[in-house]
């Protein structure tokens, strides 16, 4: 089913017969008027969202736990750039492949099991990879992390989008991709502290398990899972899947969304892979400085914490600020961010030999900037798409930003820079200097900043379309919803008369 071709037929629906779009959004808006006031959030509603959020922010502690440490990793495995970033590219890959599958079932069947499954699986291997010494099958269970992974991101915003809408789905996302940044921070943390502590680095690869079976635990039996449409009372039932899929490639708001994301995606996995690594060489060139990849890590995870903090609900609030005024302003507002993020990046990278504090500070706005984008994206989905589709949406953009995105930007980067010490190198026989081991990390970092240019083009792009897309979700909603009603409404005007 097409969100354009759906057959009005009630008196609610003369509206979009005359083709009038925003008469539409405006009735919807008003059936679902309740979902759209904090004061009648439920607490259990509250509960579903503290939930999501919870298991959101041990997800990304657990994904970038093993960044924290990853000089430890390539010392114990003996490898080197490149294969150090094939460990997140196998991650990236098997939660990319399997997203699209995860999908099409949190679309018609039940998202608790779903997303308990997904949580028991990547928290049992996460403990379990932490055991293994060869490094192939460390590789293997990282990936199957990944799998587990990709049953709980595929899903989740749906369940907030089901609950919420307007304004207060904007906050509640907001919340849930808060804990993105500040999950990826800890993640810094934890795997620095747990492996400083214990003298080994596994042991920061074994604190997210134990949370991660509390979290089981309440998304089985404290968690919401609501009626898919439950808050703008949307009667549209599931397509096929293949009709998903083609309703979601003519989706032009939703294809440039996701190019635009997959540039953002790329970024970040490269810069969350490399930074504290990149820093580390770059602080080693300095004299006089004794500096460990831990603590570095430990202020890499704290930058990146507070970003997030700043970013996502700015983001968050500007759009709720910024929408009254020009329909088109969210991706106006991820666009502008991209571009002002590229050059506070660039200059991040190029003043770390010299000027630590300068460094965090431009790495922190580059972050915040970034940051701006998360939620905003998350709500352009889910509003730009009808409710019996977004957990195939969801699982398309996670396919599409991770396939050209972070599966290959950690992977991409280390090769590149592995070349480039080959060719910096006097004698490329010999181990390379800490000098040149710094430069070619940074020539290899220099591409996100031309992706980050790229990513803000798209955004751009996507203003271009955004609310005549979004007038065509609200159009079917409505349109179904009347649907719905025609029967009730008939059989009341055709019955007979009581006899007294």
């Amino acid at each position: 089913m097409d969100e354009s071709n759906i057959t009005p037929n009630t008196s609610n629906q003369q509206l979009v017969l005359n083709g009038d779009n925003e008469s539409a959004t405006a009735l919807l808006e008003k059936q679902s008027r309740r979902r759209d006031n904090l004061r009648d959030v439920t607490f259990l509603e509250y509960m579903t969202v503290g939930i999501l959020c919870f298991v959101n922010l041990i997800n990304y502690m657990d994904r970038f736990t093993l960044a924290g440490v990853l000089g430890d990793v390539k010392n114990e495995f003996a490898i080197g750039d490149d294969m150090a970033g094939l460990l997140q590219t196998v991650f990236v890959v098997a939660y990319m492949v399997f997203a699209p599958i995860f999908g099409y079932l949190g679309d018609r069947h039940s998202r608790r099991a779903i997303m308990a499954f997904g949580v028991a699986l990547w928290s049992i291997t996460t403990f379990l990879g932490s055991f293994i010494k060869h490094f192939a099958w460390f590789a293997v269970f990282r990936g199957l992390v990944g799998v587990g992974e990709a049953s709980y991101s595929t899903i989740a915003p749906t369940i907030i989008s089901d609950l919420f809408v307007g304004n207060v789905r904007t906050k509640m996302l907001a919340l849930f991709y808060f804990a993105i940044p500040v999950g990826s921070g800890m993640g810094y943390i934890v795997g620095s502290l747990a492996g400083a502590a214990a003298g080994n680095w596994r042991w920061g690869l074994r604190v997210t398990p134990f949370l991660g079976s509390v979290a089981v635990a309440l998304i089985l039996w404290v968690m919401e899972d609501p009626e898919r449409g439950q808050a703008e009372e949307s009667q549209i039932k599931p397509t096929s899947y293949g009709d998903d899929l083609r309703s979601l490639v003519r989706n032009r708001s939703f294809m440039m969304s996701t190019l635009a994301f997959t540039c953002v995606a790329f970024v970040t996995g490269a810069l969350a892979w490399w930074g504290p690594q990149y820093i580390f060489l770059g602080l080693t060139l300095q004299p006089d400085v004794d500096i460990t990849i831990e603590s570095v890590s430990y202020k890499f995870g704290l930058v990146g914490m507070f970003a997030g903090a700043l970013g996502v609900p700015l983001g968050a609030a500007l759009a709720q600020r910024l929408r009254p005024r020009w329909q088109d302003s969210d991706p106006l507002v991820c666009g502008f961010a991209l571009l002002a993020s590229s050059p506070l990046v660039y200059l991040g990278l190029i003043t770390v030999d010299a000027h630590v504090a300068l460094t965090y500070v431009l790495i922190f706005l580059g972050m915040v900037t970034l940051n701006l984008t998360w939620s905003i994206v998350a709500d352009i989905v889910l509003y730009v798409v009808i409710p019996p589709r977004r957990s195939t949406a969801e699982a398309f953009q996670i396919l599409i930003s991770h396939m050209f995105g972070d599966a290959g930007s950690p992977y991409l980067v280390g090769v590149i820079s592995e070349s480039l010490k080959r060719s910096l190198s006097t004698n490329p026989s010999e181990q390379p200097s800490q000098f040149v081991q710094f430069r070619s990390l940074q020539y290899a970092l220099f591409v996100t900043c031309f992706v980050e240019v790229i990513g803000g083009v798209f955004f751009l792009l996507t203003a271009m379309y955004i609310v005549k897309d979004k007038q065509k979700v609200d159009r079917a909603i409505a349109e179904a919803d009347g649907q719905s009603r025609e029967p009730t409404h008939r059989a009341a005007h055709e019955a007979p008369a009581s006899e007294d």
